[in-house]
């Protein structure tokens, strides 16, 4: 799972930066974020400490925002920033019994990131928020619904590809769970956003 996210995210990174005409490269990319959405959900439900787990994020996040402007969007806010938002929404929410404040928290950080330019924007916290409170029957629907309302606020076609995961998830326990086991080592886990986004800058820098 963690590789496919990886390779995926990097398919997506190379059409965006070198192909952008041809959408083979951004409709396998759009298998990218569903997992690293669900990936950051279960690090935030088994990790030993959230502070630790927020901050980690955190400077992932700070270390890859010069090569992300450099090899990708010179004015956005990184993926792994947002995130960091949607870990510290999951913190709060998960502390709050009432409904209404949860929606109104989480209505406050969506209009933050979608006033910000972080990438994904308000869909990137919508996505792992249904990760981590619908169930399993309920989540091809919801996320469905996600990308119908993306797909006609802002016109995503390519992101409706991303429901793939989320079905394979649902659908397909047991391939879901075999390729959750081929386990990445911590290091190039952590490690690969920002380091392959120094790479494509590299590349970009010599082939300009």
């Amino acid at each position: 799972m963690q590789w496919i996210a990886m390779l995926t995210m990097l398919v997506d990174h190379i059409g965006y930066a070198f192909f952008p005409d041809e959408m083979l490269w951004r409709i396998i990319g759009r298998i990218s974020f569903p997992i690293y959405a669900y990936a950051l959900v279960q690090g935030h439900l088994h990790t030993s400490n959230k502070s630790k787990y927020i901050i980690r994020l955190f400077i992932i996040a700070l270390v890859s925002q010069i090569p992300y402007q450099l090899a990708l969007n010179p004015n956005g806010i990184n993926v792994v920033g947002t995130l960091v938002v949607a870990v510290i929404v999951l913190n709060i929410v998960d502390r709050i019994s009432s409904k209404i404040l949860s929606a109104g928290i989480i209505l406050l950080f969506g209009m933050m990131m979608e006033s910000f330019p972080f990438d994904y924007g308000a869909y990137g916290l919508l996505l792992v928020l249904l990760f981590r409170y619908c169930s399993s029957h309920q989540l091809v629907g919801a996320h469905l619904l996600l990308n119908v309302l993306y797909l006609f606020s802002n016109n995503w076609t390519l992101q409706m590809l991303s429901i793939v995961p989320t079905m394979i998830m649902v659908y397909g326990p047991r391939l879901w769970n075999r390729l959750e086991s081929m386990r990445v080592p911590k290091w190039i886990w952590r490690s690969f956003y920002p380091l392959h986004l120094c790479l494509l800058e590299v590349i970009q820098k010599v082939i300009l």
